[in-house]
């Protein structure tokens, strides 16, 4: 059995990226709670904190608000796996919608620069399907 690891605000922060003072803000707002505070009144977090942490970053990554993160992460029952397939499907989303905006911007400065001129409704598609997306993933 792999004994659980233990960080400090430090060590968290630098595993993760993020600052010593968010991972407090976190821990303030009841978003990310250490695993235990010692006496001397240090955060310690755990393997658990850490996979946590991964969650609301991702969720951040989407442009969630920390409210919206908050209730996502603290739901009952909640299911990691569940939760990730998730957040992989919009990234997905997001990266579609990436490509078709820089395809665009492509079509666009070639157009600019001399090449196969763009018919105005192929300057805003990639925002009509952006929308398209967006409104399947909502309703």
């Amino acid at each position: 059995m792999e004994k659980t690891r233990e960080y400090t605000v430090k060590q968290l922060a630098d595993l993760s990226g993020v600052s010593p003072r968010t991972l407090r803000y976190y821990d303030q707002i009841g978003l990310l709670n250490p695993a235990r505070v010692t006496e001397a009144g240090y955060r310690v977090y755990t393997s658990r904190e850490a996979d946590m942490l991964q969650q609301i970053l991702l969720y951040r990554a989407l442009d969630f608000s920390l409210e919206a993160i908050g209730r996502l992460v603290h739901q009952p029952g909640i299911d990691r796996l569940s939760a990730l397939e998730d957040q992989r499907a919009r990234l997905e989303t997001r990266r579609r919608t990436l490509d078709s905006l820089i395809e665009t911007v492509d079509r666009t400065i070639a157009s600019e620069k001399g090449g196969k001129t763009m018919k105005d409704s192929e300057k805003f598609a990639c925002f009509k399907q952006e929308k398209l997306e967006e409104n399947e993933r909502l309703y």
